[in-house]
């Protein structure tokens, strides 16, 4: 557990910052074995615990004496930090993006570093920002933009080019040094910086940038492109102006015929003759037609202007109410401040200025204006009437050509002539396998675009395609039509549900359907204004804490001595170890295993015998329960 005293100085970094002042004593908070575990627990679950750095060195063996030692390097300045091993994966525009695969014990000193650093920047980050940030999205990104950029008429697109591999390493510890008077701690982040790359054995320095792939540089980089944040905040605030859109002189002209006719009608109503007053009321109706043609504010009052933010990682939009001019000056000073301040570049080929209804492309999906017919009811001079309001809503749509791919990637058909075809790759895979397989693909691109307006529609074809060529797939694997697949899988409730009775339990693996199981309307999403909460207690305890304070070997039960933790990469793995001790974590549902040092040398030497879990008298059946 953590002093009262610890807890206190981790609580207190986030109020420090808010404060303006700058924070002292990360390095003595790096000290605290307890913070490694926090740490340790938050990373331990992630895909590439398991992957290897330069060297053999990952998370699998975590153990309090390693973190011990750790210490002891850091407060001896004896650690030193590995270079990262760099490899490539595919991006979507079909160019290869460079990852920084660190080792095990950099992951842990990173992984400390970033606990440290939230806590001091999450609390002063802007809610415009929404990359890499806890409780925030693509989701409240896209939320920001279409709630709150009504009546935008110009869009700005910007990207900066290769930015985690642009960053400026003496800019960024420039700008760190602003809220942290650590000098052991900011040499840290310096030294990881510098640790430089290996790629194809080859060493090479690094003299900008950070490591796509580190557990810091998330943090890191919205640290740096919270300068960015600042500059914009403060250019909106010099250019926003006017409290109310002027009235538009037309409607205006229009609402005063009106307004004088409905009097008169008033006054000769009495004693006219009916073909009278039906003209006048086919004169007034003809007039509002005319009116609701146009808008009641100006759209091109002068006085009138806004400038709208939003920021995902290196990827951000301008929204502006104003005139083209307007939007070419704004984009001129945030490229001079990026190119000048920042020493970045913006992209030129996804940078650019659009017309609000033309729209542009932003996290996946295209946002682009809707100019509705948005009439309120009012009262003037004791009479009911309508009024129309300016409503240029900002709407977002999902791109047909993202559609096509996805269904052509996963292999469901031809999505143009709707043709679905089976996987035949997926035949040799059991049949609830198969059913997973197609549920979470599905099931991640449609809550994906469930902000889309009018989902349902537009992802019907595709939920059509997905469910021909799994029907497909599984009449193939059973050598039967489809007509019967889908006749043995219909319930009397209208759902599709496969029971499988092949093990001890009996299982049910439902079939996603898109009337009942996706894009809930309406749509409710995380709050954008959601704020990090800096006074978390930093040690709270985790299952897998409480299990390594256990001290403890949960395979022959040892306490007291030296444990570690065994690490796997899937718990589908485990069926291909017949040992006892995958049989164990198995049944457990568990991807680690606290071992004492002993039984995790065996096991990676794959002689961990069966008997040990005898000689200590361990039921094993009582241990699952």
């Amino acid at each position: 557990m953590l002093s009262d005293t610890t807890i206190k100085r981790i609580n207190a970094l986030g109020d420090i910052s808010k404060q303006g002042k700058r924070v002292n004593g990360l390095f003595r908070l790096m000290e605290n074995p307890v913070l490694w575990k926090t740490a340790y627990a938050k990373i331990y679950s992630n895909k590439g615990a398991l992957t290897q750095g330069v060297n053999k060195n990952t998370l699998d063996g975590f153990s309090e004496e390693r973190v011990i030692n750790i210490i002891k390097l850091l407060k001896a300045k004896k650690f030193k930090f590995r270079p990262a091993r760099r490899s490539y994966i595919l991006k979507a525009n079909g160019k290869m993006r460079p990852l920084g695969i660190p080792t095990g014990d950099d992951k842990l000193v990173q992984a400390v570093m970033k606990e440290l650093l939230e806590r001091i920047y999450e609390p002063i980050f802007t809610e415009k920002s929404h990359g890499f940030r806890p409780n925030r999205s693509c989701h409240t990104a896209l939320q920001q933009v279409r709630a709150g950029w009504t009546s935008t008429k110009w869009l700005i697109e910007a990207d900066i080019k290769s930015y985690f591999d642009s960053i400026n390493h003496e800019l960024l510890i420039e700008m760190l040094s602003r809220k942290i008077d650590d000098d052991r701690f900011i040499n840290l982040i310096r030294c990881m910086l510098k640790a430089g790359y290996l790629e194809n054995w080859t060493f090479h320095n690094t003299y900008s940038g950070t490591p796509q792939g580190g557990v810091i540089s998330p943090i890191l980089a919205n640290i740096y492109l919270h300068e960015l944040d600042c500059k914009v905040e403060a250019m909106i605030a010099e250019f926003n102006s006017g409290k109310k859109r002027k009235d538009n002189p037309e409607y205006k002209a229009l609402s005063w015929k009106i307004r004088q006719l409905y009097k008169k009608f008033d006054e000769i109503k009495t004693g006219a003759k009916p073909e009278t007053l039906k003209a006048m009321g086919l004169d007034i109706k003809a007039l509002k037609a005319e009116r609701a043609k146009l808008p009641a504010g100006d759209p091109k009052d002068s006085s009138y202007r806004r400038l709208f933010y939003c920021r995902y990682a290196d990827d951000f939009i301008l929204g502006i109410i104003g005139t083209k001019d307007d939007a070419v000056q704004v984009l001129k000073e945030i490229k001079v401040y990026v190119e000048s301040e920042l020493k970045l570049e913006l992209a030129e080929e996804k940078t650019g200025i659009k017309h609000a209804s033309d729209g542009t492309r932003f996290l996946g999906y295209d946002v682009r204006s809707y100019t509705g017919q948005r009439i309120k009811k009012v009262v003037r001079s004791g009479r009911r009437t309508t009024s129309k309001t300016t409503s240029e809503r900002m709407q977002l749509f999902v791109p047909r050509e993202k559609i096509a791919k996805f269904c052509k990637t996963k292999g469901y058909g031809d999505y143009v002539n709707w043709i679905y075809t089976p996987r035949t790759y997926l035949i040799d895979r059991s049949i609830p396998e198969i059913i997973t397989i197609y549920n979470a693909e599905i099931r991640g691109f449609m809550n994906f675009y469930a902000m889309a307006n009018s989902p349902k529609r537009v992802l019907g074809k595709l939920h059509g395609m997905w469910w021909g060529s799994l029907i497909k797939t599984l009449a193939g694997k059973q050598k039967t039509s489809m007509r019967k697949i889908v006749k043995g899988l219909k319930q009397s409730d209208g759902s599709y549900v496969y029971t499988d009775n092949s093990g001890k339990k009996v299982r049910q693996f439902r079939l996603h359907r898109l009337k009942t199981d996706f894009i809930p309307e309406p749509m409710v999403f995380a709050s954008v204004d959601v704020q990090f909460d800096h006074r978390t207690i930093f040690a709270a305890t985790t299952e897998l804490i409480a299990r390594m304070d256990a001290n403890k070997c949960e395979y022959c039960g040892k306490q007291n001595g030296y444990f570690e933790v065994h690490h796997i990469r899937k718990l589908v793995d485990l069926a291909k170890e017949p040992s006892l001790w995958a049989k164990m974590m198995a049944r457990m549902q568990r991807k680690t295993f606290v071992l004492c040092v002993e039984c995790h040398h065996q096991l990676h030497n794959g002689n961990l015998p069966s008997w040990k879990r005898d000689i200590y008298k361990v039921n094993l059946e009582s241990r699952i329960r």
